[in-house]
């Protein structure tokens, strides 16, 4: 799938259900039907079967020339004064790993992929291969995708328009000109 293709569908993608997003805020919800003792058992045993499979409740992608010292680093802050463990690249990635190892794998450890669109964030390589690498998580079924339009029109990312096409148009441009020096 294209980066392009990718932006469109997870802007469009399916909102959790109440459960979903009580289990990702670290509590379980239940019917007052039920026993609390059974409540308590279920919702201790769904917590320790998901954290197996997941590092982190979320992973928190943003184009960091756009956003890193404002919107993305309060929004952090206010996840992890929340209990919700949240991988951002920055605090997580220790000097001289491969940094695009380490967020592929950090991509597939999380439950949730909170995505900051921001007017130049389909500029950017990293954040594009990032966008790929979540919307595959994601149609596996493993993580959902909460989108964040942050001075960004949502038209704007599903349909490629405004500094979202130009963004597009200047990575074919340069795929172009790779191609060209490989052919040579």
């Amino acid at each position: 799938m294209s980066a392009s293709k990718a932006v469109a569908t997870s802007s469009s993608s399916s909102s959790c259900s109440d459960d979903e997003f009580s289990s990702f805020r670290g509590k379980t919800t239940r019917k007052a039907s039920k026993a609390e003792a059974s409540s308590s058992s279920s919702s201790s045993s769904s917590s320790s079967s998901s954290s197996s499979c997941c590092s982190y409740h979320a992973f928190l992608s943003f184009r960091g020339k756009d956003v890193r010292k404002t919107f993305a680093d309060h929004l952090y802050v206010a996840l992890t004064q929340a209990g919700i463990h949240t991988f951002r690249d920055d605090d997580e990635i220790e000097r001289g790993e491969n940094i695009e190892q380490e967020l592929k794998k950090a991509i597939q450890k999380s439950k949730v992929a909170v995505i900051v669109f921001s007017p130049d964030y389909a500029s950017s390589r990293w954040c594009l291969n990032e966008l790929l690498k979540i919307n595959e998580v994601r149609k596996a079924g493993v993580m959902h995708i909460l989108p964040i339009f942050y001075h960004v029109d949502p038209h704007a990312v599903r349909w490629q328009t405004g500094s979202f096409m130009e963004a597009f148009v200047r990575h074919e441009e340069q795929l172009k000109v790779e191609i060209d020096k490989v052919e040579r």
